[in-house]
């Protein structure tokens, strides 16, 4: 009689666990190469010097408030009346008008400001102040963020950094430039989110069973995800011109597909929150199955879908939130205007939000039977003892390590 024995922790080479890495990983990996070969962006319209005025960098010495002086009756009066003196990177120091009128910054002393340098008929220069400079506060909460990140995962929060690095990567080199290219932006979202996806998710959790069914789950997901997409913006009439943005993009970038653009917008905001939810589907049957290996297909898909309808309630309300969020101030505008329900629903912006959400749902609806059904029937096939041999012990359907550098950082 054969028996198994295997390191505590480590995965057993299962036949169909080896199968399902080469038929999920090889072809989709191939497939997504050759899809970023065919729509590699060759004539990317290169950024050009801008015509506005130049601009300079300084600090605030001192602020010297005034009062405003009066306006004809009838007219807004004037807000924030004084001079600011600033010191700029060059050592020259200046005096220009406080910064006034909605959404003008607040300057204080001390505070490191952008100014706009606009040259008069006689030669001389003329300064304003623009906005504040942010980059040193954006540093440091990077710095914050990355910290925390690895403080509490260790090595795989540095892994989880590298793959957000390639995350905007391939957003920046290749999504972006393509569709500016003249690709279409569905195809190039599904192959960009295909990359983002086969990367980050093997780099961060490692080349295991778990990750190839989170994979595979996601692909499936997001195929559906972007064929709801293509037929509810079709059905819904949206054109995918709908705010100042949209509009601007048209008028300077004439060969993008609008429409399409909505749906790689679509596909690619989808990715974040279904490799989450396949992730957590693959790794809950596994643990599960680790807990009990008496259980079968059909335990571990009921116990795990169970814990999949509650995951998938809170990430519902977490996209209406976000969405909420980022367009309170558009609600605020329709609700000042006493706009109907009804017309405020049915605008072109709301009703893209209202698809985007609904589409999104329906994606990560279907991603937990998908991922769960797969990975239970792994997870009960590998608890069956081959012929002539013993089941596997607990410590043998143990998942994998998080990587093989894990140990050595941790010693």
């Amino acid at each position: 009689m054969k028996h198994h024995h295997h390191a505590p922790g480590a995965e057993p080479a299962l036949p169909q666990a080896r199968r399902l890495t080469l038929l999920v990983l090889i072809p989709a990996l191939l497939i997504t190469v050759v899809g970023m070969l065919l729509l590699w962006p060759r004539d990317t319209p290169q950024a050009t010097e801008g015509e506005g005025p130049a601009r300079a960098f300084g600090q605030v010495v001192t602020v010297a408030p005034a009062e405003c002086p009066p306006v004809p009756e009838g007219e807004t009066p004037q807000e924030d009346c004084g001079t600011v003196t600033v010191k700029l990177d060059d050592g020259t120091e200046v005096v220009t008008e406080m910064p006034g009128g909605p959404g003008a910054p607040e300057i204080a002393a001390g505070d490191d400001v952008v100014m706009l340098v606009l040259s008069n008929q006689d030669g001389t220069l003329n300064y304003s102040i623009a906005d504040h400079q942010r980059s040193n506060a954006l540093w440091l909460l990077g710095a914050a963020f990355a910290l925390a990140v690895i403080a509490f995962g260790r090595w795989r929060g540095v892994t989880a950094l590298a793959g957000l690095a390639v995350t905007f990567g391939i957003l920046l080199w290749f999504i972006v430039p393509a569709i500016l290219d003249g690709r279409s932006p569905v195809a190039v979202a599904v192959v960009g989110a295909a990359a983002i996806m086969l990367v980050v998710l093997y780099l961060t959790h490692g080349f295991s069973t778990t990750t190839t069914i989170a994979v595979a789950g996601t692909l499936v997901s997001l195929a559906i995800t972007a064929v709801l997409a293509a037929l509810a913006t079709g059905v819904v009439h949206l054109s995918g011109v709908a705010d100042e943005t949209s509009n601007y993009l048209t008028i300077t970038q004439g060969d993008v597909n609008m429409q399409g653009l909505l749906l790689a917008g679509i596909v690619i905001g989808s990715l974040g929150v279904l490799d989450d939810v396949t992730v957590t589907q693959s790794a809950t049957v596994t643990e599960l199955a680790v807990a009990n290996p008496a259980y079968g297909f059909r335990q571990l898909y009921g116990a795990a879908t169970r814990i999949g309808r509650a995951h998938i309630a809170s990430v519902i309300n977490t996209i209406v939130l976000a969405y909420a969020g980022a367009s309170l101030p558009l609600m605020l505008l329709f609700a000042a205007g006493n706009t109907p329900v009804g017309e405020l629903l049915t605008s072109q912006l709301i009703a893209q939000e209202l698809v985007r959400s609904a589409v999104g749902t329906i994606g990560l609806v279907a991603a937990v039977p998908i991922t769960t059904a797969l990975a239970a029937y792994l997870a009960s096939r590998s608890a069956r003892p081959e012929p002539g041999g013993a089941a596997p012990t607990v410590e043998e359907v143990r998942r994998p390590p998080e990587d093989p550098w894990a140990a050595f950082v941790e010693r």
